[in-house]
C-alpha cells in the first residue's frame, strides 16, 4: 500500500485494489502540487465539513464516478450535487470493497462556507467532525481529522493496533506540536506523520518539533514532504 501526502490534511492512498483520497483540499491551497483535475480515484473520504477538507471532493467524485464517504450530514449535503455518497455516524463502521472505515470522535467544529467565503454571513452546519480509522490491506491507518488532544485517543490506541497515525499539528484551530506528540503517545502507532500545518499563516509551526516530541517518548515520527510517498 502506498500513501502520498498532497498537503494540508490530504492524502492519496493506493491499496492493492482501489485508490482513495482523503480531505482533497487542492484548489486554493498554495502549497498543493497536485491539481484536482489530475486526481484518479474510486473513493473520496471527508473528515468534516470545513472548506479546507471538503475541498474539491464533488469535482473529483463526479469526474471519477467515485463515492464520497463522510459523516451523515456531509454526505447528505453533497448528495445534492448528484454524486454518490455514503454517510456514517460517530462510532459507526462499514465494510467497503477496499476495506473498513470507522468514524471516531474529533473535538473540533464543522461549518461549511463554499470556497471559504460566508454567504449572507452564515455557515452551513454539517454535523460533527470526525477522525477515520481505515483498515486496508491488513493495515490500520488513523486519520485524526481536525481535533484537539483528548483521552479518546488513548482508547483508540488501546482498542486498535495502528500502523500509521496522521495527526494535525498546526495549532490555533487544532492540536499544536506538543499536544499532538501526546496524542501519538496515546495512540501507540508504529509511525506518526504530521498534517494540517503551514498552509496558512495561522497554522505555521515547525513539524520537527512534533517529531522530536514523539521520539522523546520512544516512538517514531516522520515529516512527509508534499508529494512524498511512503509504503506500508
Amino acid at each position: 500500500m502506498q500513501i502520498t501526502y498532497w498537503g494540508h490534511s490530504c492524502f492519496f492512498i493506493e491499496t492493492s485494489s482501489h485508490r482513495l483520497v482523503i480531505d482533497p483540499f487542492l484548489t486554493g491551497n498554495a502549497l498543493a502540487k497536485t491539481k484536482a483535475g489530475d486526481v484518479r480515484c474510486d473513493y473520496v473520504l471527508i473528515t468534516h465539513g470545513h472548506f479546507d477538507h471538503v475541498g474539491d471532493a464533488v469535482e473529483i467524485a463526479r469526474r471519477n464516478n467515485a463515492t464520497i464517504i463522510s459523516s451523515y450530514e456531509v454526505a447528505d449535503f453533497l448528495a445534492q450535487e448528484k454524486v454518490e455518497t455514503h454517510g456514517l455516524g460517530l462510532g459507526g463502521a462499514f465494510q467497503f470493497p477496499f476495506g473498513r472505515v470507522k468514524l471516531t470522535i474529533a473535538f473540533h467544529s464543522a461549518g461549511y462556507a463554499p470556497g471559504g467565503e460566508l454567504k449572507d454571513g452564515r455557515f452551513i452546519y454539517l454535523g460533527n467532525p470526525a477522525g477515520m480509522l481505515l483498515t486496508l490491506d491488513g493495515k490500520t491507518l488513523f486519520h485524526a481529522g481536525d481535533t484537539a488532544l483528548s483521552l479518546e485517543m488513548k482508547l483508540i490506541g488501546e482498542l486498535n493496533r495502528i500502523d500509521l497515525a496522521l495527526l494535525p499539528i498546526g495549532d490555533n484551530f487544532t492540536m499544536g506540536p506538543e499536544d499532538a506528540a501526546i496524542a501519538a503517545e496515546f495512540l501507540k502507532a508504529d509511525l506518526s506523520v504530521p498534517m494540517h500545518f503551514n498552509t496558512f499563516d495561522l497554522i505555521k509551526v515547525d513539524p520537527q518539533a512534533f517529531v522530536a516530541g514523539v521520539e522523546a517518548k520512544g516512538q517514531r515520527a516522520r515529516v512527509l514532504a508534499i508529494g512524498e510517498t511512503l509504503s506500508l
